[in-house]
């Protein structure tokens, strides 16, 4: 859990960094800067619902629809861009400390993503760590997969593998595969000696 930890705090860190001219284009199709600034607190505060479940036992799921969820992102994307900045800082902070005060018994809980998976509550770290890190590369100020911790990379690949096994084998170099298999721009990846077909966005 503490290396999780230390992923979701760089993470944090380098999407704050990047929360700068909100009005700019993102990486993903469609947003801004500004876009991405709602989804990663709305983000947290969803995790937290999952943090709060596992915590009291209530059921609290981590958005009320996938509709919702698009329709709150739009809405919130249109805050002006320091209430943004504050938004996402105080989500952050309080969904380290709610996940900081669960018990260990409290981490075993049963809880359920957005996709409808049943987890235990342990997977709620990994979870905002690929947020924190994937969207510091959407919001597109220049940084890549290959400024990401390799051992996070690693974990990535692997975690995308398990949930899309229709992925073809393919070759290339760690970052660009961890951003091939997450459906963003890559170079370098080949299928049995070919280039490999994109993927759609995955996160």
């Amino acid at each position: 859990m503490a290396r999780v930890d230390e992923w979701i705090d760089e993470g944090t860190a380098k999407c704050r960094e990047a929360l700068v001219d909100l009005d700019a284009p993102s990486a993903l199709p469609g947003w801004k800067r500004r876009h991405v600034a709602a989804h990663l607190s709305l983000n947290a505060e969803a995790l937290g619902n999952l943090v709060h479940w596992a915590r009291t036992g209530e059921e609290r799921p981590m958005y009320p629809s996938a509709e919702a969820r698009n329709a709150d992102i739009e809405s919130a994307a249109l805050r002006p861009e320091h209430e943004l900045r504050s938004w996402y800082d105080e989500s952050a902070a309080r969904l380290a400390d709610a996940m900081s005060a669960l018990t260990p018994d409290q981490w075993q809980a049963s809880v359920r993503t957005a996709q409808g998976a049943t987890i235990p509550a342990t997977r709620i770290p990994w979870m905002r760590s690929r947020e924190v890190l994937i969207h510091a590369v959407d919001l597109s100020t220049g940084l890549t997969f290959a400024d990401l911790p390799t051992d996070f990379l690693e974990a990535l690949c692997k975690d995308i593998r398990t949930q899309r096994p229709d992925v073809p084998d393919v070759n290339g170099p760690l970052p660009d595969l961890a951003a091939y298999l997450a459906g963003r721009p890559y170079t370098n990846i080949t299928s049995n000696g070919h280039p490999a077909a994109p993927l759609p966005p995955w996160l």
